[in-house]
């Protein structure tokens, strides 16, 4: 392929083109949420109340505000009209307002706020569709009622449109800020160039493959912040490293055939192993049965093949087209116009890596214990992490969705928040009242509501409700406190389960999620923790032909884990930094975000460890001295792995900049975790492990590790 250039680049361009028209709009077809076990008690529940039920699990929530009072005769006449509107709209399956049915949980204390609530029908993109054409008819002023669009639905159709929007513009902030450190570190433009070129490719191809996937499963929204921060970050490393490798081989030498094959054979070698590392990091996560893992699982693999696919193929017909044309528009000239910079030129760089390595080689142990201290030191607020269900509090505090649900939170009855629901299978309506008297009594439950009516501390307060399903099912909803807590919620849940009746009942409700995500999540952790280890074991030993080195890594990868998993809590459940971040805490962290994130951040990091060691492997074979080859390892790769995390956080945080809290716990952890690991782990206390083992730590079989040699040019 590197013999005919302009093929491979044509064919680059059509599928590229391909590529660009499968996966615009691609957002469209995305779902939000996923974070549930679908073979729980409580997305069984869900899904039969749902279908059963459609009057009693809203999704669309209309909030009515009037100065004079919503039971005045014009407010109360327009509230009525507007209601049976609703009801005649298309995907609409039930609708309930204060005006038809003078529920108080659906009038505010204060009198001048009301609700009319509508279950949608379909599933996520009917009801995304739904809301769409619904939410402009209704919104603003009606009348003598100024109306404001919130519910469930409207969360995450709120959400979609943030996190598209603030993705073009984090692609807009980031690319150019990556391209300027690019040319720092070149001095050349064209060569700078090359590195978002490859970028470019690996974002747009992981695009149309999301497009395709949706078409046959279901993917979160959330996979595109991935491809993003992914596709532009692991791109760009990939092809930093080959483009610095081939201008080393052009300055030591060697002709423009030589240096590719070179490259190829010591960069590309890495890039290979290093790309199946951080996959196979990802694909763990389809253990867990949960959409939102499963999706970015899909999402992720297929950016890193498609960004090693592009750096050790398009990127080399690229080199071989340019040739000496690498070093154009070189910078160095604006800067010393009298010191032109040589052909194809390398900068200077290493002597700093040098002395720092020198000087922790020398000092090894004080460097081992410190820096092991400073990570488990910046994990410890992991130890009171407390996880939950994300809200509407996901989304800025101007947000409309979420302007409604405060609304509620504050003025209603129902202000505590949805609660524990019950779908309860072989009771009659005599079996259901004392169970729904007894779920009144229990800690932290304010009142029960259910077809018998309504419970307040075991006494009933409403009349019945004949709202019964056609399958002989019913329902119960037991309404918290307003100011339950977290914990408080948990606990109101398992003592809900814990109640025994002769008849089946299955729990579900927000908590009632969030704890059968966390137990499933739970369940297959030590699977996952397997694989990946196993898979990284296997690879490394591959890659370095050591027994030792592969198990070091591993530790100093998790290691390197703990700065991130402490900034999760720190900041964004206990809320430091909340108001220079833009957002609110809410006390927990969503159950299945830490997981994404340790294996994104375990993958990322393994990468640049194994830029790292293969380096420092061909050096000590190179020079057969153990401390020779770590410190001209680390002067090799110490400034292209500090630039290609300096990319990655960028993109990271440019990322961390979206509206959406989900988003910026992503960014601002990852970013924390790469970090971390470049700055601690692989300057110091990699080479201070390096220095304690020796020369045992290249012990392992004789054939593997070696750098394949390649055939002369002809």
């Amino acid at each position: 392929m590197n013999e005919r250039p302009g093929i491979v680049l044509t064919a680059t361009a059509l599928l590229l083109g391909m590529a660009g028209f499968l996966g615009h709009g691609v957002a469209v077809h995305l779902r939000n949420g996923g974070d549930e076990d679908p073979g729980s008690e409580s997305s069984y529940a869900t899904r039969i109340l749902d279908r059963d039920f459609p009057g009693g699990r809203p999704d669309l929530i209309l909030l009515a505000g009037t100065r004079n009072g919503v039971d005045r005769p014009l407010a109360a006449r327009q509230g009525r009209a507007l209601a049976a509107r609703l009801v005649k709209e298309h995907g609409v399956a039930g609708v309930a307002s204060y005006w038809t049915t003078r529920s108080p949980a659906l009038r505010s204390r204060d009198g001048r706020y009301a609700l009319i609530t509508a279950r949608l029908s379909g599933d996520t993109r009917a009801v995304q569709r739904a809301v769409d054409r619904i939410a402009p008819r209704y919104r603003g002023t009606r009348g003598a009622l100024r109306m404001r669009i919130g519910g469930a639905a409207a969360v995450r159709r709120e959400a979609q449109t943030m996190v598209t929007e603030d993705l073009t513009r984090a692609e807009a902030m980031s690319v150019p800020a990556t391209l300027l450190i690019l040319v720092f570190v070149f001095g050349s433009v064209a060569a700078a160039l090359l590195p978002v070129c490859v970028g470019m490719v690996a974002i747009v191809g992981s695009q149309a493959v999301l497009r395709a996937l949706a078409a046959a499963t279901d993917i979160s929204l959330f996979a595109l912040n991935l491809t993003t921060a992914l596709g532009l970050g692991l791109a760009v490393d990939y092809a930093l490293l080959i483009v610095r490798r081939y201008r080393e081989e052009l300055t030591g030498g060697a002709d423009r055939c030589a240096a590719i094959g070179t490259t190829l054979d010591t960069a590309g070698r890495t890039v290979l192993f290093s790309s199946v590392t951080v996959a196979l990091s990802l694909a763990t996560m389809l253990v867990f049965p949960h959409r939102f893992l499963r999706s970015m699982a899909y999402a992720g693999i297929s950016v890193v093949v498609l960004s090693a696919g592009a750096a050790l193929v398009v990127l080399p017909a690229l080199l071989r087209l340019m040739g000496p044309r690498i070093d154009a528009w070189d910078v160095r000239t604006l800067i010393r116009p009298r010191r032109r910079a040589g052909r194809h030129a390398a900068p200077r760089y290493g002597a700093g890596w040098v002395r720092v390595t020198g000087t922790v080689m020398r000092r090894a142990p004080l460097f081992t214990v410190g820096t092991t201290g400073l990570l488990l030191l910046l994990g410890l607020p992991f130890l009171n992490v407390r996880f939950g269900h994300p809200d509407d509090r996901q989304l800025p505090a101007g947000a409309e969705a979420r302007v409604v649900q405060q609304h509620i939170r504050e003025g209603f009855s129902t202000g505590g928040g949805a609660g524990p629901e019950i779908l309860v299978r072989g009771a009659t309506s005599a079996g259901l009242a004392p169970y729904a008297a007894r779920l009144s009594r229990l800690s932290g439950a304010e009142r029960v509501d259910g077809p018998t009516g309504t419970y307040t501390a075991g006494a009933r307060t409403g009349p019945p409700d004949p709202t019964r399903a056609r399958t002989g099912d019913s329902w119960l909803s037991v309404v918290t406190r307003a100011d339950a807590t977290p914990a408080a919620a948990e606990r109101l849940v398992r003592s809900v389960r814990d109640v025994e009746v002769p008849f089946r009942t299955y729990v579900t409700g927000p908590t009632a999620e969030s704890l059968d995500s966390r137990a499933a999540v739970l369940a297959r952790l030590p699977v996952a923790g397997v694989l990946v280890t196993a898979a990284t074991l296997s690879l490394l030993l591959l890659l370095t032909g050591s027994y030792l080195v592969p198990l070091q890594a591993l530790v100093l990868n998790a290691l390197s884990l703990t700065a991130m998993f402490g900034t999760l809590v720190w900041v964004f459940q206990e809320g430091h930094m909340a108001g220079l971040l833009g957002f609110t805490p809410t006390g927990v962290i969503e159950t299945t975000l830490p997981v994404l994130m340790a294996f994104l951040a375990f993958g990322l990091s393994m990468d640049y460890g194994v830029f790292l060691l293969s380096r420092v492997r061909e050096e000590v074979l190179r020079a057969g001295d153990h401390r020779t080859g770590v410190v001209e390892g680390m002067r090799r790769t110490g400034g292209i792995i500090t630039a290609a995390v300096l990319i990655l956080a960028v993109v990271l945080l440019s990322v961390a900049t979206s509206r959406t809290v989900g988003a910026k716990m992503l960014g601002t952890g990852v970013a924390v975790a790469v970090l971390a690991d470049a700055f601690v782990v692989r300057a110091l206390l990699v080479p201070a492990v390096l220095a304690l083992t020796g020369r045992a730590a290249w012990l392992g079989p004789a054939r593997l590790g070696r750098v394949p040699q390649r055939e002369p040019c002809r």
